[in-house]
């Protein structure tokens, strides 16, 4: 039961990444090339459009990294990340420190794991959706595609 309650938390909203694709298409491929080089390239409808701004402004500093590209390229990928950020009311608001992991949305879909999960060895972080998210990297967070690492637990299993 605690795997079926864990999945509910982790399941993210189908329809941010169905939002962030439409109705240009698929995921732009220069943000993903550039982003997924450090970390998830996250879906444009994960956050609204002035956190984007922020973030694509001070590449520079991003949260503690010089993560810098091109003129052209923060153009191209600032200009797609505006088109398909996050209208909806779940991500009108924008998060503390525009981090995805802050979100209100966020917070509560994962607010059945247990504070060890986002230190265990194989989570490290709550930015690292990969982690149990399994097709994250395409996009996806479906509730049927969440596979927990050994060793993480809920709330709900710990009481």
């Amino acid at each position: 039961m605690w795997l079926t309650l864990a999945a509910s938390a982790f399941m993210a909203a189908g329809g941010v990444w169905a939002e962030a694709r439409t109705p240009a298409g698929p995921i732009l491929p220069k943000y993903q090339a550039e982003c997924a080089a450090c970390h998830t390239a996250y879906p444009a409808g994960m956050l609204p459009a002035t956190s984007w701004k922020r973030i694509m402004g001070s590449l520079d500093k991003h949260y503690g990294t010089d993560a810098s590209l091109d003129a052209a390229s923060v153009k191209e990928i600032s200009q797609w990340l505006q088109t398909h950020a996050g209208t909806y009311k779940r991500v009108r608001d924008e998060p503390p420190q525009d981090r995805i992991t802050t979100s209100a949305w966020f917070v509560r879909k994962h607010d059945e794991l247990n504070s060890a999960t986002w230190k265990h060895a194989a989570v490290k972080s709550a930015a690292n959706c990969m982690a149990c998210h399994t097709r994250a990297d395409k996009g996806s967070f479906s509730e049927r595609e969440i596979v927990l690492p050994k060793g993480v637990g809920t709330n709900e299993r710990d009481k």
